[in-house]
């Protein structure tokens, strides 16, 4: 009798049967749960990545708003151009891809086939500029210095033409250059990059790909609030990239218009005064090297005192922010960049750092009282202060006897400095410091110094206080370098990298003394400076220079004030205050400052200043030139420009006639004051988006300006 089934199946092949089954039923069952999880589980999902697929987006980039000065003058602005642009998606659509078309285009704007093709062209890894790299479904700009002639062929022969418009368009543009330049403040624009697209897409303000985005100056600082928002079209297209149909549409709203504090007159004012100033001190002669100043660069600024509102900021060597407009060339871009440029992309008033020499002592005087020094107390003034056999000389090596703080800051005296920073010095600990006070290096932080004071424009640097924590830091980074270049004996270089080696870390009584005055490795800005000293000027509150004034939207319906803010006092008293105010009051009158300022109606619009000789090694000496009156500050220096008061003196005191009207003999004339006290208004905005703004002339200096030299009589010290 058999054993096989009736089936004719083996034990085995039914086996083999079960898995298969099991199998099937496996794939079965992970495919339904697959196919559930798509279309039930995350189905919607699914849907809208698919929707989105067939959506594209056309970008009509929103107008950017306006930077004005303080009566509604526009410093950066838009103007209207001929742009003619290309739709790829209607040249894709030709049996030729668009040649013919390109070809007759070319002829009309007299550029080469080439040449509009490539513009055209999608950019990926392997196509070089020029190339489009945004939308391919957006109109793609061939130029933007269409003329309307040109326009005109091509929109009256849309025949030839397929898929090419010539249509006005809105370019940025800086009309200022030959009235106020104002470039460093102002920035400049370029295309927004992918990195900075990523970064921004889950914030509340994302950008596109056809932004153009402001890379420094108020045009970064503010560039939320200019760009507004830009107007999208979405096309339904087929997988072909053909448009289909229009699927919904946001109209652009323009960016809102930033109002600052700079007057645009006293910008060209202090402009010129500042490049004068240069030329001038290029013209004297540098006495210990017996060759020309070179003052290869300089800055200015002009600030309200009691509110830290920037009037006028100047820096040169400046270069024409319109350079950027439309792309920079690699030529351009080479001359504002290379070795030989100087560099004038830097705004030397946020981002020039130099010694301060003897503006500095406002500091050392109020370290020196709050160290217990009288104000009024006799110090000796000699020609010169001797530490560990090391000679440190007053400038001019001149001597005046016994003399309060407040008579060392009339005439400069070094000496005085060098003194109360030995004393402090030695009551430290000397070498061996074991609870130092520091009231020096203490009273400088506390001034605001080696730290940023919170323009609002970027990349502000901090400037330096050399105290302990910065020498040991310093030390550590250097003393390897110091030690192999080193040598006994040597030249000055090696003895100073021996001597650094050895003690490099520790506060000698040498770099006290040095620091005393603004010399050795202090650094600060022009706008630490213009702070501090309007600070004494408005009683002791130091506030955050501010440009921005307001922003108003392109409507003029919102307006959002700027309101200026503080972020400290100085350490100082009133009493103390007052005899500072008293003393500076006197260098305007009688002291290093004086002969600069013959005839000045000190009894009207009271002067206050403190000139400053800088040292710096391998270089020539740092002018700088610090003043205050009740309503403004201006700060000015030029490097390798010699004395303060012989380089920056005289500019400062023709920008501040110009403000208040004034003529060589102190007589005002209203009429021709160009802002005798701070501008409270806002300019008007109407709702059409014009702007009530006057009109500004370029810059004409006073014919045959009398000589302050003169006035004066012959210059009793030039600090």
């Amino acid at each position: 009798m058999s054993n096989i089934p009736e089936t004719g199946r083996t034990s085995r092949v039914q086996i083999r049967l079960v898995v298969i089954q099991v199998l099937v039923f496996s794939l079965l069952f992970t495919l339904g749960g697959r196919l559930w999880y798509l279309q039930i589980r995350n189905g919607q999902e699914y849907t809208d990545e698919a929707k989105n697929n067939h959506v594209q987006q056309v970008v009509q980039p929103a107008v950017r708003g306006s930077i004005l000065d303080s009566r509604g003058v526009p410093m950066a602005d838009n103007e209207t151009r001929l742009v003619v642009s290309a739709s790829r998606t209607e040249l894709m659509k030709m049996e030729d891809d668009g040649k013919a078309v390109m070809a007759r285009l070319a002829d009309v704007l007299d550029m080469k086939p080439k040449d509009v093709m490539d513009k055209v062209r999608l950019c990926d890894a392997k196509t070089p500029q020029p190339c489009w790299n945004g939308s391919p479904f957006q109109p793609i700009p061939v130029t933007d210095e269409a003329t309307t002639q040109q326009a005109l062929q091509i929109r009256e022969r849309a025949e030839d033409f397929p898929g090419i418009t010539a249509e006005p368009t809105a370019v940025r543009r800086y009309p200022a250059p030959g009235l106020a330049n104002t470039s460093q403040v102002l920035g400049y624009l370029s295309p927004v990059t992918d990195e900075e697209i990523t970064k921004a897409q889950d914030t509340d303000s994302p950008f596109l790909r056809s932004d153009q985005v402001g890379r420094s100056g108020l045009e970064r600082t503010y560039d939320k609030q200019l760009r507004g928002d830009a107007g999208v079209t979405r096309y339904e297209v087929d997988n072909l990239g053909r448009v289909i149909g229009r699927a919904r549409s946001d109209d652009a709203q323009p960016g809102a218009n930033v109002v600052t504090s700079i007057d645009a007159r006293v910008q060209a004012v202090a402009e010129y005064e500042l490049n004068g100033a240069m030329k001038a001190a290029r013209k004297e002669m540098d006495r210990n090297t017996g060759t020309h100043y070179k003052a290869d660069s300089g800055a200015v600024v002009v600030m309200e005192a009691k509110t830290g509102r920037v009037v006028a900021m100047a820096s040169q060597p400046t270069y024409d922010p319109n350079a950027w407009v439309g792309g920079i060339s690699a030529k351009d871009y080479a001359r504002l960049t290379g070795k030989k440029s100087n560099f004038p992309l830097l705004n030397r008033a946020i981002q020039g750092q130099a010694a301060p020499g003897s503006i500095f002592k406002v500091v050392s005087s109020t370290a020196a009282v709050n160290a217990g020094y009288d104000f009024n107390g006799n110090y000796p003034c000699p020609s010169s202060y001797s530490v560990g056999g090391q000679v440190f000389q007053n400038f001019e090596s001149r001597g005046y006897g016994s003399i309060s703080i407040g008579k060392a800051l009339e005439v400069s005296c070094d000496t005085v400095y060098y003194g109360i920073a030995h004393k402090e010095w030695m009551k430290d600990g000397g070498m061996k410091p074991k609870h130092p006070k520091d009231w020096f290096y203490r009273t400088a932080h506390q001034f605001g110094l080696g730290k940023e004071t919170g323009i609002d424009l970027p990349n502000e640097v901090t400037g330096r206080i050399p105290d302990r924590q910065w020498k040991k830091s310093f030390w550590a980074a250097n003393k390897d370098s110091w030690c192999r270049q080193g040598k006994k004996g040597g030249t000055y270089v090696q003895r100073l990298a021996y001597e650094g080696c050895l003690e490099g870390d520790r506060m000698r009584a040498g770099d006290s003394v040095n620091y005393s005055i603004g010399q050795g490795d202090t650094l600060v800005t022009p706008i630490q400076m213009a702070t501090i000293y309007s600070a004494i000027s408005n009683g002791g509150t130091l506030y955050n220079p501010v440009v921005g004034k307001a922003i108003i939207s392109a409507d003029g319906k919102q307006v959002e004030e700027i309101a200026p803010k503080s972020h400290g006092k100085l350490p100082m008293n009133a009493k103390t205050r007052d005899q500072i105010d008293e003393a500076l009051a006197a260098v305007a009158t009688r002291g290093s400052a004086a002969w600069r300022f013959g005839g000045w109606p000190q009894d009207k619009i009271p002067m206050h200043a403190k000139t400053g000789t800088a040292e710096v090694y391998g270089k020539q000496t740092t002018s700088w030139f610090a003043s205050y009156t009740r309503d403004y500050t201006i700060v000015m220096t030029i490097s390798q420009g010699g004395t303060g008061s012989g380089a920056s003196g005289p500019a400062v005191r023709n920008i501040y006639e110009a403000m208040y009207g004034l003529d060589k003999k102190g007589n005002q004339d209203l009429k021709k004051a160009l802002m005798p006290e701070p501008r409270t208004t806002l300019p008007k905005i109407e709702p059409d988006g014009q702007i009530e703004a006057p009109e500004i002339k370029p810059y004409e200096p006073p014919k045959n300006p009398e000589d302050p030299q003169v006035l004066a009589g012959p210059p009793a010290r030039r600090d």
